[in-house]
């Protein structure tokens, strides 16, 4: 388990330092705890919960095998969230956020795409029967491409969360993101309006060393999450294959013994019996699980998220079985009884996709999803 993050630490990085008071945002007076020479201090208790919070909903969202988007565009960050978040391997963005990257994520990936063909123009010679200008407009449109889309070029598909630093220079990614019902984490200092943002952590977003401590918290969280889920598919793997050896040493047991006691007619159709015993573990009832490992991961559903998985399990949906079966309007009704939050998400088509799931059409899903925006059609 990763270590929790020190209130001295936070202190020492510079975290608790906030913006002159007359830029503040009314909405972050929760997070403040003074006021000093004119600057607003934050106070650095909440700051710890709300990142251990944030940790725990981004660990889950990696163990369920969904990228996690980071945007930093500013100077202090770039270099840093480049570094920490290629170790995790996910996707980020540090320089210009290309307008619609998420709304418009289709037109996205075509230019990738193209990317892609050009490396393979280079690779089969192609590239070579160019003219000498065609080659060099050809690279810099390579170029270009690697240095806005370079880092996003594995995300096949929209990301299951958005990590935002500064949320004030990245309100397009925010509005974009909240467009298409995306949980959004945030380092929020205290001029930004923390509303729309899902998962805040109340911060100094202009310090380097202040991120730097941030990221590395996120990070290792994230990496957990990776390595709990290659660990369930190598045990899921493991499982298989220890099944087969089992059931056919039960068919030579059973064969054996019988042969030894009976007549050839006997022995073929006591052979038969052994061979139906052997099949029976495969089709026999998997063992019963208390409700909590019961739950299904409702957030493999495109526009569900962690928090509001959570407000589905406290209202009794635990299944995609359980969501399919709801209305659009059922579905609204509970996220404005959870607050004014969630009241405007599109739950529209959620059932649609829990039916998927429910009937085991994974493909199906990641396909639909993959050709619509977000879930919404």
């Amino acid at each position: 388990m990763a270590k929790k993050v020190e209130v001295k630490e936070l202190l020492e990085a510079g975290v608790h330092f906030g913006h002159l008071t007359r830029k503040w945002n009314p909405n972050m007076a929760p997070y403040i705890y003074m006021e000093r020479n004119g600057i607003h201090v934050i106070n650095l208790y909440k700051t710890a919960a709300k990142l251990e919070e944030a940790s725990e909903a981004l660990k889950k969202i990696a163990s369920s095998g969904r990228k996690i988007l980071f945007v930093a565009t500013k100077k202090q960050a770039k270099d840093i969230v480049a570094e920490k978040v290629a170790n995790v391997n996910m996707p980020y963005i540090t320089e210009r956020w290309p307008g619609g990257m998420l709304t418009n994520f289709v037109t996205i990936r075509k230019a990738v795409k193209k990317m892609a063909s050009i490396d393979r123009m280079k690779k089969d010679g192609t590239f070579n029967t160019l003219s000498k200008k065609e080659r060099l407009q050809v690279d810099r449109l390579r170029a270009k491409l690697e240095k806005n889309l370079g880092s996003i070029s594995e995300m096949t598909r929209l990301p299951g969360a958005l990590f935002i630093v500064d949320t004030m220079r990245e309100h397009i990614a925010v509005k974009e993101a909240q467009k298409l019902n995306i949980p959004i984490f945030a380092m929020v200092d205290t001029n930004s309006d923390p509303r729309p943002i899902d998962y805040i952590i109340p911060s100094n977003d202009d310090a380097s060393k202040s991120i730097e401590v941030i990221l590395t918290k996120v990070t290792s969280a994230i990496a957990e999450g990776l390595t709990e889920r290659k660990s369930e598919k190598q045990a899921d793997n493991e499982g298989e294959e220890v099944k087969a050896p089992k059931a056919k040493k039960r068919i030579s047991e059973a064969v054996d013994k019988e042969g030894v006691k009976e007549s050839k007619p006997k022995a073929a159709k006591k052979e038969k019996e052994a061979a139906a015993v052997a099949e029976a573990p495969v089709k026999k009832e998997a063992p019963k699980k208390d409700k909590k490992a019961a739950a299904d991961d409702l957030t493999k559903v495109e526009g569900i998220g962690p928090k509001i998985s959570e407000v589905f399990q406290e209202a009794g949906i635990t299944s995609f079985a359980e969501l399919a079966v709801k209305t659009e309007d059922d579905l609204k009704t509970i996220l404005a009884g959870a607050g004014a939050r969630y009241a405007s998400k599109n739950p529209a088509s959620w059932p649609k996709q829990a039916k998927m799931a429910a009937e085991g059409k994974w493909d199906e899903l990641k396909e639909w999803q993959d050709n619509t925006k977000a879930g919404v059609e």
